[in-house]
């Protein structure tokens, strides 16, 4: 048990969840497709949603555990995209397994800002956005290394300050979030508020980092040994997970005006 491989499909289940539960004795029945598994093919358990249409509540969305090897369970090889590549997220065909009702370790309304997000939000986008700082401090270095032999070039003296002063910005929105994750005290709708606005900071600037790391690199850089062309890759899927820029706005925007942070 020390071993498990865990795999989450929070970042597409988000706030509706997905996939069907069906009540039975002691239990639900659930069947999904869960995409975005990152590391499925090497998991164990599947932290997951499904929905339970409760007759006298409505939509309630259920967090619980999924066997990967149950027989009902089949990993999709369908991780076929632009980049991050190796995290082989592919997605998750679930059967009519079954989820004991001791299993369940939360239940909320569907579509609604829960108290959980605000605990999980720091927490998740420490791990998350810190690979794509990773990918940028990588690129930046490569472009660098390549550049030093120009260092007497003015255009690119201009081009290394823009790069650093983008990724400067990454690392500290980045930073930020990871403090917030680590910090004691009551979580917060203000502070989810600034995880995604980091968030959404962070991700521009890591994207823009490795833009102007192409630049830097010259033509060199669309050669794929320099590593450059996989890192432009991947740094793309930082704009992907929720919230995404225009949505982050406006959820930002509601809590700051005294509003629910989902209309």
């Amino acid at each position: 048990a020390e071993n498990l491989v865990l795999v989450s499909s929070g970042g597409s289940d988000w706030l509706e969840g997905s996939g069907e539960l069906t009540k039975v004795e002691d239990g639900y029945r659930f069947s999904a497709r869960k995409v975005f598994g990152s590391g499925s093919t090497a998991g164990d358990l599947l932290l997951t949603t499904g929905v339970y249409n409760d007759p006298e509540t409505g939509p309630s969305v259920l967090h619980f555990a999924v066997n990967l090897h149950d027989k009902g369970v089949t990993v999709l090889n369908d991780w076929d995209t632009l980049g991050m590549r190796g995290t082989g997220s592919n997605s998750i065909k679930i059967e009519d397994v079954f989820i004991p009702e001791a299993g369940v370790s939360l239940s909320r309304p569907q579509g609604v800002w829960h108290k959980f997000f605000d605990v999980i939000s720091p927490i998740a986008w420490s791990l998350v956005m810190s690979v794509y700082l990773g990918v940028a401090e990588s690129a930046r270095d490569i472009a660098f290394e390549r550049a030093t032999s120009k260092k007497d070039d003015t255009t690119i003296q201009e081009q290394i300050g823009a790069m650093d002063n983008e990724l400067l910005i990454a690392q500290m929105s980045i930073g930020e979030i990871v403090r917030m994750g680590a910090a004691d005290g009551l979580p917060t709708q203000e502070q989810s508020s600034l995880v995604y606005a980091h968030k959404t900071n962070g991700t521009n600037a890591a994207v823009r980092t490795v833009e102007k790391a192409m630049a830097v690199a010259g033509g060199q850089g669309y050669f794929r040994g320099m590593g450059l062309e996989r890192r432009f890759r991947d740094i793309q899927a930082a704009k992907y997970h929720p919230f995404q820029e225009p949505r982050q706005h406006r959820f930002s925007g509601r809590i700051a005006l005294g509003l629910e942070p989902i209309e």
